[in-house]
């Protein structure tokens, strides 16, 4: 189990979101967090701290007036902490080689694969020839709707008919080298993980996963972690003091490093 950094950026700068408040017109979401200090400077305390596999999100769409300020952010991080980290947010096929050859050491994709609110298999063969299976990760971030998780797109604003599940994971493992699964709903509220979701993911054995949404404390990641059975890799935003939250980064790191020397 291993503690994944993140560098989400919105509207050009480094920020920690309510993850279903994000809404592309007028670039709006709510905000808990907006740093003063810019991308790159993360990316180089990542690297210092010896943590890799962590995430840049560019948060805004290529329609959006701030998209090339976010987009400059996100290849200042890549190119601070040369594959040390995972970029997404408008992957395609037509770009993927570009984050790849700037510093990533894979890029995310969600929208792309699932357009329409459907899997489109065409699509994601064409990725995979532009950025090979091994670069590859799949987010697979999911929302609840009548007691199922389904996987959303656009910035988690809009629901797909692919429902998150064993036989799910299973049929796109072949695809990919890792998943990455926001549990929307309670993402950046720091309000406790989704139980239901994560002890579904720790029960399937395949490709690693790296969880995100709801730990806010230290029993908060405790539960996580009897939940999947130390099984998967995390993700803490807001919760963070870092970004404003009450969680000792540092903590995490010499948690995280100590569990990976015992592995």
């Amino acid at each position: 189990m291993k503690f994944r950094p993140c560098i989400d950026i919105h509207n050009g700068k480094v920020k920690q979101i309510v993850g279903g408040s994000l809404c592309d017109k007028g670039d709006t979401a709510k905000t808990n967090f907006s740093s003063e200090l810019d991308a790159a400077y993360y990316a180089k305390m990542y690297q210092k701290d010896g943590l890799s596999g962590g995430h840049i999100i560019l948060l805004n769409p290529l329609t959006s007036e701030y998209y090339k300020e976010t987009k400059k952010q996100a290849l200042s991080a890549l190119q601070a902490y040369p594959k040390g980290m995972q970029i997404g947010g408008g992957i395609t096929a037509e770009n993927a080689q570009e984050y790849l050859q700037a510093g990533a050491s894979h890029v995310i994709v969600t929208s792309y694969v699932f357009q329409d609110g459907k899997f489109h298999q065409d699509n994601l063969q064409k990725l995979l020839q532009e950025a090979g299976k091994e670069k590859l990760v799949l987010d697979l971030s999911c929302r609840k709707k009548n007691n199922d998780y389904y996987v959303v797109t656009n910035r988690w604003q809009t629901f797909t008919e692919v429902k998150l599940n064993e036989k799910t994971l299973d049929e796109l493992a072949g695809y990919c080298d890792e998943f990455l699964i926001h549990g929307v709903d309670v993402e950046g509220k720091s309000s406790g993980v989704e139980l239901e979701l994560v002890e579904m993911l720790g029960k399937w054995n395949g490709t690693k996963i790296t969880y995100a949404g709801g730990i806010g404390s230290i029993d908060d990641l405790k539960k996580f972690e009897e939940a999947c059975g130390g099984k998967l890799d995390y993700t803490i935003g807001s919760a963070l003091d870092l970004f404003g939250g009450s969680i000792s980064y540092r903590e995490i790191v010499k948690s995280s490093i100590q569990n990976c020397t015992k592995q």
